[in-house]
């Protein structure tokens, strides 16, 4: 098969995933769909990483869009792990139509491009950036969730998205660890980028930098405000989204402007 059904066939299984998790919140009263959208989201990851694999020639494209298909592929990755410990169906449903999109756009409107060859150093540098980012995405979209069950819980809406949601507790449990993990492999990015990134200013890579140490503060911060004063709610999801913007800044935004407005490759 080529390059273009598989890109299809992967967008058509995180549609029916999403769509599978998203029926019974939909029609209320309906039984929970089970594991059979788990397993045709981890179908479609595991399309998803094989055509990542094809299209860029099995090495690290770090170029715009894909990079972009690249985190959507570890975040669908990492939600359906969350999915096996903890009912998040509403975490599927936002997650994997967006990495459907990003499929699409990487195969179809993304210039061709040739990834740029790394030292073993670099790669996991990456790597571990990949992933940090990654987690810190998730624990973004739980913050929005738990910001969306606190407002149900004051106004007495309990709607269907409200039900799709672990308890209050759970939910605020879950995205503290997120938050932990995130902050423990934001740091040990910072100390690789420190120890093998040689040429900060000549890879553009200042503001990058600043940006992911004030993230990582902020996450610091709440973290230690956790622990020490018992910061939850407005608070907790306030910090979290914006140390979430400043890596998005950090990790797509000049990269966006470098390749898509300026032309010029990182």
């Amino acid at each position: 098969m080529t390059l273009t059904v598989l890109n299809l066939l992967a967008i058509a299984l995180y549609a029916a995933a999403a769509a599978s998790l998203a029926w019974p919140l939909l029609a209320p009263g309906r039984a929970p769909a089970g594991r059979g959208p788990l397993a045709l989201g981890a179908l479609a990851v595991a399309l998803h990483a094989g055509i990542l694999l094809g299209m860029h020639r099995g090495a690290l494209d770090l170029h715009f869009f894909a990079a972009l298909s690249l985190v959507a592929c570890v975040v669908s990755a990492l939600t359906l792990l969350v999915n096996l410990t903890r009912p998040v169906a509403a975490l599927g449903v936002i997650v994997f139509p967006l990495a459907a999109l990003l499929v699409a756009v990487d195969r179809f409107v993304a210039p061709p491009t040739m990834p740029q060859p790394m030292d073993w150093q670099i790669k996991l540098h990456v790597t571990v950036a990949l992933i940090a980012f990654s987690v810190l995405s998730i624990a973004a979209v739980m913050a929005i969730g738990l910001a969306v069950q606190e407002r149900g819980l004051r106004h007495r809406q309990f709607g269907p998205w409200l039900r799709a949601l672990p308890p209050l507790t759970l939910t605020e449990n879950l995205l503290f660890q997120l938050i932990g993990a995130g902050f423990a492999l934001l740091t040990l990015t910072l100390l690789t980028g420190s120890l093998f990134v040689d040429n900060l200013f000549g890879q553009h890579l200042v503001h990058k930098t600043v940006l992911s140490i004030v993230a990582w503060l902020i996450f610091g911060a709440l973290l230690f405000g956790r622990w020490r004063y018992g910061w939850r709610g407005r608070r907790a999801v306030n910090l979290t989204l914006s140390g979430m913007a400043l890596l998005l800044l950090a990790f797509f935004g000049t990269k966006a402007v470098l390749e898509l407005v300026l032309h010029r490759g990182l």
